[in-house]
């Protein structure tokens, strides 16, 4: 990876490096540092959330036209249309700014359990399309139907055939005797034989939690038909899994789809006019080339999808369904960015400074010390083996108590210091050797945030997202960095890989500060993020440009505190207070004074969140 982090990769001209610092590449191009300062001094010091609604509306609006070009180019006749699956991000800054950013679209939501519909029965525009998927109950059937009744463009997709039966049921007790009957739309999930690729692919294919076999599908028909529900019968529904990172298999659940489409068509399911191909547009979220997870683009796959349904419209001479999609990850992952300050770097005593060398030395340390002052290019290899097998000479001489604690330190700094500089001056040697090195020689990297909050999918799914730090970027960066983060937990760490490495700065957080950055963080994160020690969710900020294309901040929405954390997992924060406030004034150690002064301290640290202060000195 070089210094610009791999930003052509994965960043789609959405973040520039100006100089030394990563910058917006819209309007007035501000700097994530600039940002970060300015939030910084309202006094919020912890790990901040950072949402760009303009990057939303970007996502949306390439989308619709990459498939109006397609059915521009080839004559298709269908009609395009999309929603937003609120499992994605449900949380309302993102949602509000979702809604405002997409009007011009008609843009509308999916949800997948009672409170995400009501989130999207409050949030969608009336006429907007909102659909509604996975296992539903009577009550929440209900919830569609008083939607409907309200007005909503809202669809119920079939999961299964009890649910064709609940809907017959609650139809005939919403519309029993009217005039006017006010029915939500039908769609049919299928499960089809094609299924996706790589941890989202039981997505897909006939083990699939999801949807109707033929068998099950025909007996759905009939039910719909017999009882007059055809009208309404508008949709098929089909998703082969999350992050689709090859094309093929898309292809051919399309083929599949578009087939049991026809044949419903062909049927005499009249109303049915609508394809929806569910999510899975996938996101680039590799730094390297050689790593890339996407071998397709937006332009190639909505071509494939109106091509192919054109195609199967012609063959089985049925008029060109309108296509329908509900991608979440594509709209989402691009509008958060997640900054976080470094607290500390914990292999900093590796430094000549840290050298405790005496008067009269071992003589291998002397050997080490003098391996280290003649390094050079044409020695390096040379040098560096000798270095090591120095080190396991004089490691095993403490063992034996020949030497003591200030010479084994010597001899950990010295061969630490010697194996740095020749990685970088053999770096275009990418050997092996070199490699296992590096993992010898990697800086930790202490940084104020949570894996398990803000990058749950790292943990879980090993998913990697793009990182760098947000400036310093005119210098080379030469750290081999792994990150921990503050969670009393082993997982907690983003390990240095070898095959994707990450080079930080060598920098003195006590002077100066440091911030990484986390990009495409916007799908899935912050709604499977979890309270693992107690870390809530970080202080938010929406990033909007007013008519001077000036940058300004508003829904600034910070942490919870201890005690709101608390009282979310159900503990009573009044007796806490009060239990913490008694103890203060049954203490005989200290005088009343002294309970006052200690009450006030305790109140002030109880209003923070759980994240921690960063050691410089002027943020005491």
């Amino acid at each position: 990876m070089n210094k610009n982090y791999g930003i052509a990769i994965w960043g789609d001209n959405n973040f520039i490096i100006k100089n030394s610092t990563v910058n917006i590449n819209y309007k007035s191009e501000p700097s994530l540092l600039e940002i970060t300062q300015n939030v910084r001094e309202k006094g919020y010091k912890g790990p901040l959330l950072l949402r760009f609604p303009h990057l939303i509306k970007k996502q949306i609006s390439t989308l619709y036209n990459e498939f109006n070009r397609a059915k521009k180019e080839f004559e298709y006749k269908g009609k395009f249309q999309a929603v937003f699956p609120l499992k994605v991000n449900q949380f309302p800054n993102f949602v509000n700014s979702l809604m405002e950013v997409s009007k011009e679209f008609n843009y509308g939501l999916e949800a997948g359990s009672k409170a995400e519909l009501l989130i999207a029965i409050t949030h969608t525009p009336i006429g907007a399309p909102i659909t509604v998927n996975g296992f539903k109950d009577k009550e929440m059937i209900s919830l569609c139907f008083i939607a409907s009744q309200m007005g909503h463009n809202i669809t119920l997709t079939i999961e299964g055939l009890g649910e064709i039966e609940t809907i017959i049921e609650v139809n005939k007790e919403f519309n029993q005797g009217k005039e006017k009957i006010i029915t939500p739309k039908i769609g049919v999930r299928i499960r089809l034989h094609s299924s996706g690729i790589g941890v989202w692919a039981k997505s897909g294919g006939y083990s699939s939690k999801f949807g109707l076999s033929s068998t099950e599908l025909l007996e759905a028909y009939d039910l719909i038909k017999k009882h007059n529900l055809l009208q309404q019968f508008w949709m098929v529904h089909f998703h082969i899994g999350s992050q689709m990172s090859e094309i093929a298999p898309l292809k051919k659940a399309l083929r599949e789809a578009g087939n049991i489409y026809a044949d419903l068509k062909n049927r005499g399911a009249f109303a049915l006019n609508t394809v929806n191909i569910g999510g899975g547009l996938a996101v680039e979220y590799s730094q390297q080339k050689e790593n890339k997870e996407v071998n397709y683009s937006l332009k190639e796959f909505a071509n494939d999808v109106v091509f192919v349904m054109k195609e199967i419209s012609k063959n089985k001479n049925i008029e060109e369904p309108d296509i329908f999609t509900e991608s979440g990850r594509f709209i989402a992952s691009s509008h958060s960015v997640l900054i976080a300050p470094v607290l500390e770097l914990f292999s900093q005593d590796y430094h000549e400074k840290s050298l405790r060398l005496k008067e009269q030395n071992p003589p291998l340390i002397t050997e080490l010390n003098d391996l280290w002052i003649s390094l050079n290019r044409s020695n390096a290899r040379e040098y560096l083996h000798d270095a090591l097998d120095h080190m396991e000479s004089l490691l095993t001489l403490f063992d034996l108590g020949y030497i003591d604690l200030e010479d084994r330190s010597n001899t950990e700094i010295l061969v630490n210091l010697i194996i740095k500089k020749s990685i970088l001056l053999l770096n275009n040697e990418a050997t092996k050797e070199l490699k296992k090195l590096q993992n010898k020689i990697q800086e930790r990297y202490l940084v104020n945030f949570s894996v398990f909050q803000s990058l749950p999918d790292f943990w879980g799914l090993q998913q990697h997202f793009p990182m760098m730090p947000i400036d310093k970027l005119d210098i080379k960066a030469t750290n081999p960095a792994t990150i921990w983060d503050i969670t009393c937990d082993s997982d907690g760490e983003i390990p240095f890989d070898s095959n994707a490495p990450l080079y930080l700065h060598d920098v003195d957080v006590t002077k100066d500060e440091y911030f990484l950055a986390f990009f495409l963080t916007g799908a899935y994160q912050e709604v499977l993020g979890m309270k693992h020690n107690l870390f809530t969710h970080p202080t938010e900020v929406t990033i909007q440009f007013d008519e001077k294309n000036l940058y300004y901040i508003e829904n600034l929405t910070e942490s919870k505190n201890i005690m709101d954390v608390l009282d979310e997992i159900n503990y009573d924060k009044n007796h806490i207070d009060t239990k913490l406030k008694n103890l203060i004034e049954e203490s005989t150690i200290i005088n009343k004074q002294e309970k006052r002064e200690l009450q006030n301290r305790l109140n002030f640290y109880l209003s923070e969140n759980s994240y921690l202060k960063t050691i410089q000195s002027n943020e005491s």
